[in-house]
Parts: structure tokens; C-alpha cells; sequence
């Protein structure tokens, strides 16, 4: 980490429909640094409570098991936010904060991101429906390891994240394909078992991977599987 003169907000949404000159004095009222790839931003219990801004770069909020697996919750990319918790609530972080790239991030303390919300009521709405997905997130995710398997899991990510192609309007596809250890943190399971789902989806014909875009070539077939897994139990560790 290293601490750098101040840079520019202006690409940050939360900041999107405010008055050229405010967004300016946000500028200055923050506390600017820089992170290098896979170093640490912020630390789950620390006492920092400012909010933090992504104005270059991306980072990977993640918790860890008592057994040291890796539990993704979410990457913040350019223009995101995160930390608003411990900034309106004054609590401990609920998560550690890792760059994944170099990364130019911006601060603000608590005092003065309530001031900005209690001056703009739209910036405060859109607070309030990031924290209402981050709620309802969670309580798909709960569900997720409440009933499904680990197979199960890893299937139902992939779909969740596949797109039309844009080349063949018959065909799904993920660009770029997640790495395997980074798919594991979003199901909680490890990456040998993503690496098996991945595998049977190949052999079975369901999909199979191209350089860094995995191509889902029977989604009905996919979900096929998800519900047959439901009816047998995949008899993977959860």
C-alpha cells in the first residue's frame, strides 16, 4: 500500500449525479492510496471504518473458514464501492479485502459518508438497494448450502453466470471462465470438486471450454442434471 495525491472521482456511480464541484470536494475530503495485486486492502476485524471507493482496478472480498478454505463474496471493480457496513454502523468489517490487480482506491470516513448521504436522498436509496441485493444474495446463498450439494453448487453458479453468446444465439457461454479456485470460493467447496463438475459437464457433452471461455452447448441438459443431482444426492462433501 501506498498513499498517493488525490485523483479522480468521476467514475465512481454512487457519485454519477452530482454537481461537478461536489464531487471535487469528495476528492479532497478523501484519503487516496494505491494496492498492489494480492496484497491486502482491509482485514475482517480490523478497525477501520471508512468506506472505500474503486476508482482503478479490482479486489476480491472474501472470508476464510476455520479449516483456511477461501469463501468468496464478491469482486468490486472500477466505479464500485465497499465497506458501507462498518461506515453506517460502526461495527467491525464482516470480511477481508483483497486487490486482485493494482488498484487506485479512495476514502472516505464514516462522519463524512453520513453527512453525504443525509445531503443526497437518491445516493442514499441506491445505498439501501445495494444493501437490500447484498440481503437477498445472502439468502440464496444460505438456501444453496442448506440444500444443494457441492456438484449441485458448482452447476448452479455456472448457470447463474452464463450469457447468450453473442456469436451463436443457440449456445451460452462464459467469458472469461472463472479460475477453478475462484469458483470454489463462490460455493464454498474446494477446487478439485469444480474441477470434477467441469470435467462431467465435458464428457457428458454439456458444455466444454475454448481458450478462456467456457461454452454451455446444452443448457436444458445442464438443468437436467441439477435436478436429477437434487433427486439422488450428488454424494459430494458439502
Amino acid at each position: 500500500m501506498s498513499q498517493t495525491l488525490p485523483g479522480r472521482l468521476d467514475g465512481i456511480r454512487l457519485f454519477s449525479g452530482l454537481p461537478e464541484d461536489e464531487v471535487r470536494k469528495l476528492e479532497q475530503r478523501s484519503t487516496w492510496r494505491h494496492y498492489r495485486r494480492g496484497e491486502q486492502v482491509l482485514d475482517r476485524d480490523s478497525d477501520s471504518r471508512d468506506i472505500m471507493f474503486v476508482v482503478k482496478g479490482t479486489v476480491r472480498i472474501v472470508n476464510f473458514s476455520s479449516s483456511g478454505r477461501e469463501v468468496a463474496y464478491a469482486t468490486v471493480s472500477d466505479g464500485g464501492y465497499f465497506g458501507e457496513l462498518s461506515a453506517l454502523d460502526g461495527q467491525p468489517r464482516s470480511a477481508t479485502v483483497v486487490a486482485i490487480e493494482n488498484c487506485q482506491l479512495a476514502s472516505l470516513s464514516p462522519d463524512i459518508f453520513a453527512e453525504f448521504l443525509l445531503d443526497h436522498a437518491q445516493a442514499a436509496v441506491e445505498v439501501l438497494q445495494r444493501l437490500a441485493a447484498i440481503i437477498r444474495s445472502c439468502d440464496d446463498r444460505i438456501m444453496d448450502l442448506s440444500t444443494l450439494g457441492a456438484m449441485q453448487r458448482v452447476y448452479r453458479y455456472v448457470l447463474r453466470i452464463a450469457e447468450p453468446d453473442p456469436v451463436n444465439s443457440a449456445v451460452w457461454s462464459i467469458y472469461p471462465i472463472p479460475t477453478q479456485h475462484a469458483i470454489a470460493g463462490q460455493v464454498s467447496t474446494t477446487r478439485e470438486t469444480v474441477a470434477r463438475a467441469l470435467s462431467n459437464l465435458n464428457a457428458a457433452g454439456i458444455a466444454d471450454r475454448k481458450g478462456k471461455t467456457l461454452y454451455i452447448r446444452d443448457r436444458n441438459g445442464l438443468e437436467s442434471l441439477i435436478e436429477r443431482l437434487s433427486e439422488q444426492g450428488d454424494g459430494v462433501a458439502r
